[in-house]
C-alpha cells in the first residue's frame, strides 16, 4: 500500500504526516531566518539565540504537539472535528501562554531565588519562548489537521 494517495478535489498527491520531518523544519526554519537576521543586523545575541533557544524550543514543541496530535497514528476525534483555524489558533495561544510563563519564570524568578546569574540570554527567553512555541505549535497543528482531514475522506 502506498503512503501517498491522490485527492480527488485538488488533484495532488497527499503526503502522510511525518513527525521527524516536521521537527527538522521546525528547527531549521526559525534558526536560519533569525540567525540570518541577527547576522545581517549585527546582533550576535540574536544569532546565538536563533540556534539555541529559538530553534531548539521550536523543534521540541513541534515534536510534543505533533506526537500528541498524531498519537499512535490515530487522531483524537475532537481534534479533527474542530475547524482547522480554531484548533490551530487555540493550540498556538495555549502553547504560547505556557511558554510565556516559563520565560517569565526563567528570566525573573530564577536569578532572584537561585544561584543562576542574571544573564542577557535569560531576558531573551521572555520573547523567544512564547514566539517560537506559538509559531511551532500553530504550524504543526495546521499541517497535521490538513493531513488528518484528507485521510478521513
Amino acid at each position: 500500500m502506498s503512503h501517498t494517495r491522490k485527492t480527488a478535489k485538488r488533484g495532488f498527491t497527499a503526503r502522510p504526516f511525518t513527525l521527524w520531518k516536521e521537527v527538522a523544519v521546525a528547527y531549521l526554519s526559525p534558526a536560519l531566518t533569525a540567525g540570518l537576521g541577527g547576522f545581517l543586523s549585527g546582533q550576535p545575541e540574536l544569532t546565538v539565540a536563533a540556534f539555541t533557544s529559538i530553534g531548539v524550543t521550536s523543534a521540541v514543541v513541534a515534536a510534543v504537539v505533533g506526537a500528541w496530535l498524531h498519537r499512535r497514528g490515530r487522531p483524537r476525534r475532537w481534534t479533527t472535528s474542530v475547524p482547522r483555524p480554531v484548533l490551530t489558533i487555540g493550540l498556538g495561544i495555549a502553547a504560547a501562554g505556557i511558554a510565556g510563563m516559563a520565560g517569565w519564570f526563567a528570566s525573573n524568578w530564577l536569578p532572584s531565588h537561585t544561584s543562576v546569574p542574571d544573564a542577557w540570554w535569560l531576558k531573551r527567553l521572555q520573547i523567544d519562548l512564547p514566539l517560537s512555541v506559538g509559531l511551532a505549535a500553530a504550524i504543526v497543528t495546521w499541517r497535521w489537521h490538513g493531513m488528518a482531514s484528507r485521510q478521513q475522506k
